[in-house]
């Protein structure tokens, strides 16, 4: 299991943030027909009852702005991905499908409003995460967008470097068909309620359709 730490920078811009993370054994696969039914069913219900004004509210992605903002960074131009995905569908362009383990943990964002990052924890260096500030001129390789300009965004490193944020994580430590083991990491922006409920979401649907047993739930703030 993995220790995380979170940065005097980050209890300074949000002195309410807590975390949460699920470690698992996996086994991935590139598309479950049962899995696209609940994300086709959660984004029918979406479009039905939220407006697109209505995003940046929601508790979890408003706290996560604000957090952003204190750090440096415009979350307008550089936004929570569990926001970009809500504004996604609003806009009616469908989900994109990669694979069960990303496809599942964008379920549990949408549905939540929190950021989570799903990391293969096989690729991490080290046993030691800490949640930081990025740092001008700091390299990151966002996953399928390139070189991401995280200075004033909250970033957690490994001791590499930086492996993820809430707008994107590092091409290093992405999920893929060999993945074994999963470390999916809860941004609780917006403090400590609802994150055990959203951890114990991400186990059932690891248990559902990844033939995982749940794994381990880490509590951190």
């Amino acid at each position: 299991m993995f220790t995380i730490t979170v940065s005097d920078e980050i209890q300074k811009a949000c002195p309410v943030f807590a975390g949460a993370a699920v470690y698992a054994r996996v086994s991935n696969r590139k598309y479950d027909e049962q899995l696209w039914r609940e994300i086709h069913a959660f984004s029918e219900e979406l479009l039905s009852s939220t407006h697109m004004g209505d995003i940046r509210h929601q508790p979890v992605i408003a706290a996560t702005r604000e957090t952003y903002k204190r750090c440096g960074k415009d979350p307008g131009r550089y936004r929570p991905s569990a926001e970009a995905l809500r504004r996604r569908i609003l806009r009616g362009i469908p989900l994109y499908q990669i694979d069960t383990l990303v496809d599942l943990i964008n379920l549990v964002s949408l549905r939540t409003g929190y950021s989570i990052g799903g990391f293969d924890a096989d690729k991490i260096q080290g046993t030691d995460l800490q949640l930081g500030v990025g740092r001008a001129g700091e390299p990151f390789e966002a996953i399928g967008r390139g070189e991401l300009n995280i200075e004033g965004l909250p970033v957690y490193r490994d001791a590499t470097g930086g492996i993820g944020t809430p707008t994107s994580d590092h091409e290093r430590t992405k999920m893929d068909m060999d993945t074994r083991h999963i470390l999916a990491v809860i941004n609780g922006y917006s403090g400590r309620e609802g994150l055990e409920e959203t951890a114990r979401m991400i186990q059932d649907l690891l248990r559902t359709y990844a033939g995982s047993d749940g794994g381990e739930i880490l509590f951190f703030e």
